[in-house]
């Protein structure tokens, strides 16, 4: 989103984000960032968006998602992309979480990733 939005943290998440050689996410994110490109009026980084491997979710996540509750309050998307990673990897520590939200951050870091 930072990135999408050109914020002033846009240049610094993109060097961190190419440090990485795999870049996974929930299909929500396509969502929410085109959502924002269109209230802003502003064009969709197709660049950016076709590095992320979208995670299909096979199965319900909610021992996934009560898991991250019993961690801390998040609202549901945010939930959900942490629920997400769980659901990529059991062992949080095996896992980096990037957000600029500090509450999710906080949760992610509780839970053991790397943030």
């Amino acid at each position: 989103m930072a990135i999408a939005l050109e914020e002033p943290s846009a240049n610094a998440i993109a060097i961190r984000l190419g440090n990485f050689s795999t870049l996974l996410s929930n299909l929500l994110l396509d969502a929410e960032l085109r959502s924002v490109c269109v209230r802003d009026k502003s064009l969709l980084p197709e660049h950016g968006i076709g590095l992320i491997n979208f995670v299909p979710i096979k199965r319900p996540i909610s021992d996934e998602i009560d898991h991250v509750l019993a961690a801390g309050y998040l609202r549901g998307a945010d939930c959900l992309h942490v629920a997400t990673a769980l659901y990529i990897s059991p062992d949080p520590r095996q896992l980096t979480f990037l957000t600029l939200d500090v509450r999710l951050r906080a949760v992610a870091k509780k839970l053991g990733f790397k943030v």
